[in-house]
């Protein structure tokens, strides 16, 4: 019960934060995302993924998780391809992107330990936005996913085709999970 209080406190106080923030205009988004990246560093135990990914310091990372090495992004958060996408171009908007946002910046990530330089790249978004991408697939993350390591959506049928964990050749993991070292 303390827990449940606890979470319903921090979750309101996101809220309040996002719409303060959200009425400030300064001429950029609604200023939600930055407020839920600001409070998910600020709580140890949890990692929103917000709704617009858009980050200041972008980073690329792999780390040995469930699927073995896989990519994340600077806060571990497992990164994702959809199968609907063509090289370069995704077909993850609306609804999907709400479900799936996709990994946005506005300065060029970082490619971070085990990463390949030359495969990570951006591509702009119908929406105007850079989306990272690495070996031709554009990069999301995965709303259900709440802290780093997790991977709820691998194998995800969803939006009109599968989404899986990326390895750092920039290919879909398929193999099964490995149980025995609990993720990273």
């Amino acid at each position: 019960m303390r827990r449940l209080r606890a979470a319903t406190a921090l979750a309101c106080g996101v809220l309040v934060a996002a719409a303060a923030t959200g009425c400030a205009g300064d001429g950029g988004d609604s200023g939600a995302a930055g407020t839920q990246t600001a409070n998910a560093a600020d709580s140890p135990d949890t990692d929103v993924v917000p709704a617009a990914t858009s980050s200041a310091a972008p980073a690329v990372d792999v780390k040995d998780g469930t699927y073995g090495k896989m990519l994340v992004d600077e806060k571990g958060r497992t990164l994702y391809l959809f199968e609907k996408d063509t090289k370069n171009k995704s077909k993850c908007d609306d609804d999907c992107a709400k479900a799936w946002p996709p990994f946005t910046v506005k300065k060029t990530p970082t490619p971070g330990h085990g990463v390949k330089k030359d495969l990570l790249k951006t591509t702009k978004r119908d929406d105007g936005s850079e989306q990272v991408t690495y070996n031709g697939h554009p990069l999301y993350r995965f709303a259900d996913d709440q802290k780093a390591g997790d991977t709820n959506g691998q194998d995800v049928d969803a939006f009109g085709a599968k989404w899986f964990v990326v390895d750092p050749d920039g290919k879909k993991i398929t193999t099964k999970p490995n149980t025995s070292d609990g993720g990273y």
